[in-house]
C-alpha cells in the first residue's frame, strides 16, 4: 500500500536482532506509535539470514531499526511492493537511516502529522545470462559487482553500451552502482558520488591496470552489458549477497529497474549533502575502539 500526505496506519517495526541496541530503540518506537493509536507489528528479524517476512499485503510502512545494510536488505522486500521505508540509527553506518536516537521521538510526531515527503531512489534490474538463456535475476539498491575471487588475479572485462562497445578493462573488479551505491563501495573505490535523485548508472573499476582507471557516469536509460573472460576465479555479487561464480560465456545484463526504493524523509531536500559530509568525517571503527 503507498503511503501518501496522511499518518500510516499499518506499520510493521523491524528492528536486526544482531544490534543489541536495535531492540531498545524498537520499543521506544513501538511505544510511541501504539499509544497514538496505530497498528505496529514487531518483527525480530535477523537480516544476516534469510529469514522470511511476515504478509505485508496490509503494511502502510516498514520502519527499520538497524544501520544501512538492515535498511537495504528490507528494500529488497519492500520496493517491488512500493511499501515506503523508514529507518532508525542503531548500527555504524548512516547515510540511508533518517532517525537518530537523539530525535526518535521528534520525527516521530512528525510522521504523525504527515510532516514527511518520499523520496524515491533508481534501482538496477541485473540479469545473468548463461549459454544463452535467463540463470538468475536481482533487483539492485546499491551496486552490482564482478570481481576476482580468491584468486589473487585481476580480471578481464568487456562492457558494452546500448548493444555497442564500450571498453574492456584489466582490474581487480567492476562496479556498475546506482546512485544510491555511489556512497557506497564506489566511494570506497574513489568514485563520485551522484545525487539521490538522478537516474543514471555509475561504472567505475577496482584497481585497474592499463585501463581506464576513470568513472563513468551513463545518461539515463543505459543499458549495459559486461562479459567476464574467465582466466582466473570471477565472481558476481549484489548488494553484499553471497556471491555467484561465473563461468565462460556469461553476460550480465544491467539497466533500470521498473520499481523505486521509497523512503520517508523529514529533512529538507540538500540534507543529503549536510548528512553526507557529517558522515564521512566519522570512522565507526575508532568510534566504537576497535582500531
Amino acid at each position: 500500500m503507498s503511503l501518501g500526505p496522511f499518518r500510516p496506519q499499518n506499520i510493521l517495526l523491524m528492528p536486526n536482532v544482531v544490534v543489541p541496541k536495535a531492540i531498545v530503540l524498537a520499543a521506544r518506537v513501538n511505544d510511541f506509535l501504539t499509544s497514538a493509536g496505530l497498528n505496529v507489528e514487531v518483527y525480530n528479524y535477523n537480516f544476516e539470514n534469510s529469514n522470511k517476512l511476515p504478509d505485508l499485503s496490509k503494511i502502510d510502512l516498514v520502519i527499520v531499526v538497524g544501520g544501512d545494510g538492515s535498511l537495504l536488505r528490507a528494500g529488497h522486500y519492500c520496493a517491488p511492493l512500493g511499501i515506503p521505508l523508514l529507518g532508525v540509527q542503531s548500527g555504524r553506518l548512516g547515510f540511508l537511516v533518517e532517525i537518530t536516537e537523539n530525535n526518535l521521538e521528534e520525527n516521530l510526531e512528525k510522521l504523525l502529522k504527515g510532516e514527511y515527503r518520499l523520496e524515491r531512489r533508481m534501482m538496477l534490474t541485473a540479469e545473468l545470462f548463461s549459454e544463452g538463456k535467463l540463470k538468475q535475476c536481482w533487483d539492485v539498491i546499491n551496486e552490482a559487482v564482478i570481481c576476482r575471487g580468491k584468486d589473487v588475479h585481476p580480471i578481464e572485462l568487456r562492457v558494452d553500451l546500448n548493444e555497442g562497445y564500450m571498453n574492456s578493462y584489466i582490474a581487480d573488479g567492476v562496479i556498475v552502482a546506482t546512485p544510491t551505491g555511489s556512497t557506497a563501495y564506489a566511494l570506497a573505490a574513489g568514485g563520485p558520488i551522484l545525487p539521490p535523485e538522478l537516474r543514471n548508472m555509475l561504472i567505475l573499476p577496482i584497481a585497474p591496470h592499463l585501463s581506464l582507471d576513470r568513472a563513468v557516469v551513463l545518461a539515463e536509460g543505459a543499458k549495459v552489458n559486461l562479459y567476464p573472460s574467465i582466466k582466473h576465479d570471477v565472481v558476481l555479487s549484489v548488494d553484499g549477497m553471497e556471491p555467484v561464480q561465473l563461468q565462460e560465456g556469461d553476460r550480465i545484463s544491467i539497466q533500470a529497474n521498473q520499481h523505486s526504493l521509497c523512503m520517508v524523509r523529514f529533512g529538507e531536500p540538500n540534507y543529503f549533502y549536510r548528512d553526507l559530509a557529517a558522515v564521512m568525517q566519522r570512522n565507526p571503527i575508532l568510534e566504537n575502539g576497535k582500531a
